[in-house]
Protein backbone atom coordinates (compact mmCIF):
# COMPACT_ATOMS: atom_id res chain seq x y z
CA UNK A 1 0.00 0.00 0.00
CA UNK A 2 1.11 3.57 -0.58
CA UNK A 3 2.11 5.87 2.26
CA UNK A 4 -1.02 7.97 1.77
CA UNK A 5 -3.42 5.06 1.33
CA UNK A 6 -1.95 3.18 4.31
CA UNK A 7 -4.15 0.10 4.18
CA UNK A 8 -7.42 1.90 3.46
CA UNK A 9 -9.06 0.31 0.46
CA UNK A 10 -12.30 2.24 0.43
CA UNK A 11 -12.75 5.90 1.33
CA UNK A 12 -16.12 7.38 2.15
CA UNK A 13 -17.09 10.37 -0.03
CA UNK A 14 -16.13 12.91 2.64
CA UNK A 15 -12.84 11.11 3.33
CA UNK A 16 -12.08 11.28 -0.37
CA UNK A 17 -12.89 15.01 -0.49
CA UNK A 18 -10.84 15.69 2.66
CA UNK A 19 -7.92 13.77 1.21
CA UNK A 20 -8.13 15.85 -1.98
CA UNK A 21 -8.21 19.04 0.14
CA UNK A 22 -5.20 17.93 2.16
CA UNK A 23 -3.19 16.96 -0.93
CA UNK A 24 -4.08 20.26 -2.60
CA UNK A 25 -3.02 22.19 0.51
CA UNK A 26 0.26 20.24 0.67
CA UNK A 27 1.01 20.99 -2.99
CA UNK A 28 0.19 24.69 -2.54
CA UNK A 29 2.48 24.89 0.50
CA UNK A 30 5.35 23.21 -1.37
CA UNK A 31 4.78 25.54 -4.34
CA UNK A 32 4.96 28.59 -2.05
CA UNK A 33 8.11 27.26 -0.37
CA UNK A 34 9.82 27.12 -3.79
CA UNK A 35 9.55 30.92 -3.87
CA UNK A 36 11.60 31.30 -0.68
CA UNK A 37 14.92 32.89 -1.74
CA UNK A 38 17.32 31.29 0.76
CA UNK A 39 18.04 27.63 0.06
CA UNK A 40 18.55 26.83 3.75
CA UNK A 41 15.14 28.32 4.62
CA UNK A 42 13.56 26.41 1.74
CA UNK A 43 14.99 23.13 2.99
CA UNK A 44 13.89 23.86 6.57
CA UNK A 45 10.33 24.75 5.50
CA UNK A 46 10.04 21.75 3.21
CA UNK A 47 11.16 19.39 6.01
CA UNK A 48 8.77 21.10 8.41
CA UNK A 49 5.81 20.75 6.02
CA UNK A 50 6.62 17.13 5.19
CA UNK A 51 6.94 16.24 8.87
CA UNK A 52 3.74 18.09 9.81
CA UNK A 53 1.69 16.27 7.17
CA UNK A 54 3.31 12.90 7.91
CA UNK A 55 2.67 13.29 11.64
CA UNK A 56 -1.04 13.83 11.05
CA UNK A 57 -1.62 11.42 8.16
CA UNK A 58 -3.55 8.91 10.28
CA UNK A 59 -5.92 11.48 11.79
CA UNK A 60 -9.55 10.40 11.45
CA UNK A 61 -11.41 12.89 13.68
CA UNK A 62 -13.40 15.07 11.27
CA UNK A 63 -13.23 18.23 13.42
CA UNK A 64 -9.50 17.83 14.04
CA UNK A 65 -8.85 17.35 10.31
CA UNK A 66 -10.96 20.39 9.45
CA UNK A 67 -9.04 22.43 12.03
CA UNK A 68 -5.67 21.26 10.67
CA UNK A 69 -6.71 22.21 7.13
CA UNK A 70 -7.74 25.66 8.36
CA UNK A 71 -4.44 26.09 10.22
CA UNK A 72 -2.50 24.92 7.18
CA UNK A 73 -4.29 27.46 4.98
CA UNK A 74 -3.55 30.23 7.47
CA UNK A 75 0.13 29.28 7.56
CA UNK A 76 0.19 29.21 3.76
CA UNK A 77 -1.34 32.70 3.58
CA UNK A 78 1.20 33.95 6.13
CA UNK A 79 4.05 32.51 4.06
CA UNK A 80 2.64 34.06 0.86
CA UNK A 81 2.26 37.43 2.62
CA UNK A 82 5.85 37.28 3.86
CA UNK A 83 7.13 36.39 0.38
CA UNK A 84 5.17 39.26 -1.16
CA UNK A 85 6.63 41.71 1.38
CA UNK A 86 10.13 40.41 0.74
CA UNK A 87 9.75 41.03 -2.99
CA UNK A 88 8.40 44.57 -2.67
Amino acid sequence: STALGSGQTCLSPWQFLRRQQVLQLYRRILRAIREVPAEQDRRYLKDWAREEFRRNKDATEEDAIRMMITQGNMQLQELQRTLKLAKS
